[in-house]
């Protein structure tokens, strides 16, 4: 499952950001959840507004080889993803957009295929900025994707530990 979120950066960095004269307030974090274990597998983050059909394909590529199946919404959609990910022998069910005859049909098909494990990528942002906050606390842009990708794997920690 490929979904993307954002994280507050404006409440640790506020004078940083004057002082540098930018204006960037979040940072997207674009994430590969595992739908058996709320797991994220993967995460990619960026400061720019990267859009999802480049952000996304860029996650699935680099787990490609553990991959069976890729879930996403239809902001996913491209049509240089639908040819090229297929070749990585990978089930994609991602949302079209639309309401041509083709868009619908393919879109019941994946209602029937699992999509509506959609919202457990929703669960694991939800719980990992309710257990440890939406806003970023580091001050420079690299400190703070690590920070992002710990406190994911601060929530995989967690999701293994009630299990035992």
């Amino acid at each position: 499952m490929a979904d993307s979120t954002f994280f507050e950066r404006d409440q640790a960095s506020q004078y940083y950001l004057q002082r540098q004269s930018r204006t960037v307030t979040t940072v997207k974090a674009t994430t590969l959840t595992d739908t058996e274990s709320l797991a994220v597998l993967d995460v990619h983050c960026c400061i720019e507004r990267e859009h999802d059909t480049k952000a996304g394909p860029r996650v699935v590529r680099r787990n490609a080889d553990d991959l069976r199946a890729v879930v996403a919404d239809n902001g996913f959609q491209d049509w240089h993803t639908e040819y090229e990910l297929p070749a990585y022998d990978l089930d994609y069910r991602v949302h079209h957009r639309g309401s041509k005859p083709m868009a619908v049909a393919h879109n019941a098909l994946n209602q029937t295929n699992s999509y509506t494990q959609r919202w457990m990528a929703e669960t694991s942002y939800s719980t990992t900025k309710r257990t440890q906050g939406g806003g970023l606390r580091s001050r420079f842009w690299y400190r703070q994707f690590r920070e992002i990708v710990l406190m994911f794997a601060l929530h995989n920690i967690k999701k293994t530990a009630t299990k035992l």
